[in-house]
């Protein structure tokens, strides 16, 4: 795996991830393996069922991601890694909480047109009538 960390960092930081786990539950057999998972994940902008098999199962990936994500070990993983960095301050981080879209990037259709209730629309004269023959024009069967 490309991450550019040699073995004594990778061991500071699986010492900081594995401080941050919760403390109930069966504890994983291996966290760098995990790590590097999330890594190719995110870099190489796959889907978790197209990881490669050297990570274990994607479900597996998955599940473990997702409970960890629900209990908050990632955010306390990186809030302890930044407190130990001395430049972390000079890092700043955009998301989609504070970037502004233009509407139509959300799909959003344009006008103002309000749907009718189904109440108020059975309250209402019908909008159509049915073709009906003008005053002046007799049919043939007449």
């Amino acid at each position: 795996m490309s991450t550019k960390m040699n073995d004594e960092d990778w061991a500071h930081t699986l010492a900081v991830f594995r401080a941050c786990l919760p403390r109930r539950g069966r504890k994983a057999k291996d966290d760098r393996r995990f790590l590097e998972a999330l890594h190719f994940f995110t870099v190489e902008n796959v889907r978790w069922r197209a990881l490669p098999e050297r990570f274990g199962a994607w479900n597996s990936v998955w599940k473990r991601f997702d409970r960890l994500s629900k209990a908050g070990v990632f955010e306390a993983f990186f809030d302890a890694l930044a407190s130990m960095s001395s430049s972390a301050h000079l890092i700043q981080m955009f998301d989609s909480t504070i970037v502004r879209a233009h509407v139509s990037a959300a799909g959003a259709k344009g006008g103002k047109r309000a749907k009718r209730s189904d109440a108020h629309a059975a309250a209402s004269p019908r909008k159509s009538t049915r073709n009906r023959t003008p005053p002046g024009i007799l049919s043939p069967s007449t």
